[in-house]
């Protein structure tokens, strides 16, 4: 691929963006069906599909496979309609949070996938409220309309009252489950019906009008349902839209593969190109600057399990990426020679030439970045603001079940530490590798992989729920240690305690006032 002269031309035709939902809303099902639009895959896999060996395509992990559950995310891009669409689907579970926030911080919009029968479940709320606190462009897609569910209306009031967001309906359902007709596009004024065989008929409304089939009930409770809309209910306005105080709402069904290609026409009309990133020094970078910037978001070890690769994940956010280009790791001081990268089309990873602003590519790693970097061209110092990272609630001690195989062991666990789904501590007393994570899914994932990926098997040695306060001073021997207020180190060197519970960590405190403590998001 190579970058045409006009940069600024080429920014404004990207669309990176994040889908988020709650477990079984339909979020990956949704995004296979965009790259089906995109013509990056001829027929849709379904997570559920294990019995004829079709899996999603977002999920390439092995895990992921046998569980039918995203539990990382994943990039992926595609062309359509003359748009450069970079995808990033994320796991729903809430065990997998962490990795959902990090990618947030790496898109321009997001996409809701809501279920039709569920309306706002817990997950949602979550993972909204960072989109909130972000300003991030949120669109919603309210899915399943093939089955029973809640009233449109009523989805519509309870994301308004719940998530306290205006919506904006851009299409109105025509019944649902046995009975879905189709989609009343208010803004083409058209209907859009769905037809068997996975047809669709557009008639426009003026047609519609005097046609005999539309004086069904079900097609005049539609039409008075927009009507209502239309004398009652929000107005569309692009500037809310833009910073995420109105999220304009869609319905269908991705299973059926109703209702998505109308989504993402009127997506990538509406989704902002890459625009404006702000440094730690509040300094202002634009996509079209010359000087070539990005930050790591994620790293992913073995995507291609036969080569052992670790690939680090950048958001480019000025400049253009070419093959061979020096960048310095501002953390590091380092200046690196980008000579490999890739980007992710349904796990078949190609090599990169070119890529701009608002792209997403992975680096091949040797251990040289860590999330959060920012790497760049230019002579000035240059740091992005650093990426959430969660205090873990529960731990266990870790330990190689095989001692013959401490090379594999030590590897697997350093490289799915730097994934930043686990994290890793070190007791000081007795130097044992304990895990802290968010969810005891992310226990279960690091030993899965550990056995397929490293072969080697590892015991778990449960700790329970621990609180985790960071110490504000330097030297371990100034702080008392016990089973009930564990001193540990992380990855950085940096001392903590594992408080047993709140009476410990209250005890203490009141034992040591000038010690402060510090906990992470």
């Amino acid at each position: 691929m190579k970058i045409k002269k006009n940069l600024n031309n080429e920014v404004k035709k990207r669309r990176t963006f994040a889908i988020i939902s709650h477990p079984d809303a339909g979020k990956t099902t949704i995004t296979e069906q965009f790259l089906l639009a995109g013509n990056v895959i001829r027929t849709a896999g379904t997570v559920k599909g294990k019995k004829t060996g079709k899996f999603a395509q977002s999920d390439w992990m092995e895990i992921e496979k046998k569980r039918g559950i995203s539990v990382t995310s994943t990039v992926l891009e595609f062309n359509y309609c003359g748009c450069k669409i970079n995808l990033l689907d994320t796991p729903g579970h809430e065990d997998f949070s962490e990795d959902t926030y990090r990618t947030l911080s790496a898109v321009d919009s997001a996409v809701m996938v809501i279920d039709a029968a569920k309306g706002i479940e817990a997950q949602t709320k979550k993972l909204f409220k960072v989109t909130k606190e972000r300003g991030i462009p949120l669109f919603t897609f309210i899915n399943k309309l093939d089955r029973e569910g809640k009233e449109p209306m009523d989805l519509v009031d309870e994301i308004e009252n719940t998530l306290g967001i205006e919506g904006y309906p851009m299409n109105w359902p025509i019944g649902m489950g046995k009975n879905f007709r189709g989609i009343y596009n208010i803004t083409k004024n058209r209907l859009e019906l769905n037809l068997p065989q996975n047809k669709i008929e557009m008639v426009p409304l003026t047609k519609a009008k005097n046609d005999q089939r539309f004086k069904e009930a079900i097609y005049q409770e539609a039409f008075a349902d927009v009507s209502l809309l239309k004398e009652a209910g929000n107005k569309f306005d692009s500037a809310k839209v833009a910073v995420g105080e109105q999220t304009p709402i869609f319905f269908g069904s991705a299973l059926t593969n109703f209702g998505v290609k109308t989504f993402l026409d009127e997506f990538i009309q509406l989704a902002p190109s890459p625009s404006v990133h702000q440094d730690l020094a509040k300094q202002n970078i634009d996509p079209n600057d010359s000087e070539f910037s990005a930050f790591v978001f994620k790293i992913q070890a073995n995507m291609n399990p036969h080569h052992r690769d670790r690939i680090a994940f950048i958001r480019i956010c000025s400049g253009e990426f070419t093959k061979g280009i020096e960048v310095k790791n501002e953390r590091s001081g380092k200046f690196l020679k980008l000579n490999s990268s890739t980007i992710n089309q349904t796990g078949s990873n190609d090599q990169v030439e070119a890529a701009i602003a608002g792209d997403i590519i992975g680096l091949f790693d040797n251990g040289n970045y860590q999330i959060g970097d920012t790497i760049h061209t230019g002579k000035k110092e240059l740091v992005y603001p650093p990426l959430p990272t969660f205090t873990p609630e529960l731990f266990c001690r870790v330990r190689a079940k095989n001692v013959m195989k401490q090379k594999s062991y030590h590897k697997g666990v350093n490289q799915l530490v730097s994934e930043g789904s686990v994290q890793l501590f070190k007791e000081v007393s007795t130097g044992d590798y304990i895990l802290g994570a968010v969810g005891q899914l992310q226990f279960e994932v690091f030993t899965f992989r550990m056995i397929n990926e490293y072969n080697s098997e590892v015991e778990l040695i449960p700790m329970g729920k621990r609180i985790a306060r960071w110490l504000d001073g330097s030297k371990a021997e100034e702080y008392d240690s016990s089973s009930r207020n564990l001193l540990v180190q992380d990855i950085h060197n940096d001392y903590l305690f594992l408080f047993e519970n709140n009476f410990a960590l209250s005890w203490y405190q009141d034992k040591h006032p000038k010690i402060k403590l510090i906990k992470k998001l």
